[in-house]
């Protein structure tokens, strides 16, 4: 299923939120504080990780949408350790920010710190992670994680010869039974679920007819599950599969399931190790990804990873700016779903992006035409 994005909607969007960015003018209109005007007022936002280039990408792109409208930004980065980001969040609490954009590490683990937030009045907008266990997440954007799923599924159907590009089953699939592997995404990250029951569901019904079978029987998300989501985590779960599973040289595996870029090139690097591939015409098992990250880009360019999920990091940075200006003017921001996201004490207003699929054909007019990526970039896969 290929969730293809217009790019003139995408510049739209952006358009929108740069517009509302405008809207308050140096000391004009309410900006829902008691500060002077948008120029005294700080935005807290806490970003999981520099490690990989997508977290980079969206916590500059939420700063520059934020300075833009005249607001000073406290931009952290937590280097992927809970203490490291709760406590950046209490400082910012504390130096008086009047609104937080939060990419949590552990969606359950920031309680404390979003009761001290609502106690001072200060809206908590969710960045594509789902805050949970607290009745204080004001908002949530991000994009539809059951669907990024099942984009990934499909793409790996796909690869395998079973479904055409959009999902749709091919007339004359090929014969007996392909096998699989599955990996999820980190069990502390409240999309990861989300994102392994739609590859689930998209795959089982192939499992039923025995086009595809997980050889290893490892098909639950806690046995599938990569903490943090980690590559050198996913390869060594992968060399113990090809190890436990498929005679230590990868034998009769003709696919892996990944839900993120850095964890399919954990992956791919155990199954080159063990002499497939390198590439996907010369043996390699087909391997999905998400979040079209520059190194992975370049593989599905060079034929070694199979596909990406396009999460645009500039139409999300655009909705969480647009968002935060809403709350910042006293204003309810506009939600697209209202049912979806319960997070355990409440159902958190959501706006939920879309997503686009991947492959090599895809790199010039999705991401290089659009100006996400560069041509050199992608060559060099940097």
């Amino acid at each position: 299923m290929k969730m293809r994005m217009v790019t003139v909607a995408m510049a739209g969007l952006l358009a929108l939120s740069m517009a509302a960015c405008s809207g308050p003018g140096a000391g004009g209109g309410d900006s829902g504080t008691d500060s002077g005007g948008p120029g005294d007022t700080t935005i807290g936002v806490a970003m999981p990780t520099q490690t990989s280039t997508r977290w980079i990408a969206d916590g500059n792109a939420v700063k520059e949408g934020l300075e833009k409208a005249g607001y000073k930004v406290d931009l952290q980065y937590a280097a992927d350790e809970i203490p490291t980001q709760t406590q950046q969040i209490d400082q910012m609490i504390t130096k008086g920010v009047k609104l937080l954009i939060i990419a949590s590490i552990d969606g359950t683990a920031l309680t404390s710190q979003l009761q001290a937030a609502a106690d001072k009045g200060i809206k908590v907008i969710a960045y594509d992670r789902l805050i949970r266990d607290s009745p204080n997440v004001d908002f949530y954007v991000s994009f539809d994680n059951y669907k990024v799923g099942v984009a990934q599924a499909t793409s790996l159907l796909h690869g395998l010869g079973l479904v055409e590009k959009d999902g749709k089953p091919v007339a004359t699939p090929p014969t007996g039974t392909q096998n699989v592997e599955l990996f999820g995404g980190s069990s502390d990250d409240n999309n990861a679920p989300i994102n392994f029951s739609g590859s689930w569901d998209t795959l089982k019904p192939f499992i039923d007819k025995g086009n595809i079978a997980v050889k290893s029987g490892q098909t639950e998300f806690a046995q599938a599950a990569t903490l943090r989501w980690d590559q050198a985590t996913a390869q060594t779960r992968m060399e113990n599969l090809l190890s436990s599973t498929y005679g230590g040289n990868g034998e009769g595996l003709a696919g892996v399931l990944s839900p993120f870029d850095g964890i399919s090139r954990g992956i791919i690097t155990a199954l080159q190790g063990v002499g497939m591939g390198p590439t996907i015409a010369e043996g390699l098992p087909i391997v999905t990804g998400q979040d079209a990250e520059i190194a992975s880009v370049k593989l599905i360019n060079d034929g070694v990873q199979y596909s990406t999920i396009f999460k645009d990091t500039r139409t999300l940075a655009g909705q969480a700016v647009t968002t935060a200006l809403s709350y910042l003017k006293g204003e309810e921001p506009k939600a697209n779903d209202t049912k979806t996201y319960n997070n355990g004490v409440k159902i958190v207003p959501s706006y939920l992006l879309e997503i686009n699929t991947i492959n090599k054909e895809d790199i010039k007019p999705e991401l290089i035409d659009s100006g996400y990526w560069t041509q050199a970039q992608v060559d060099a896969g940097q």
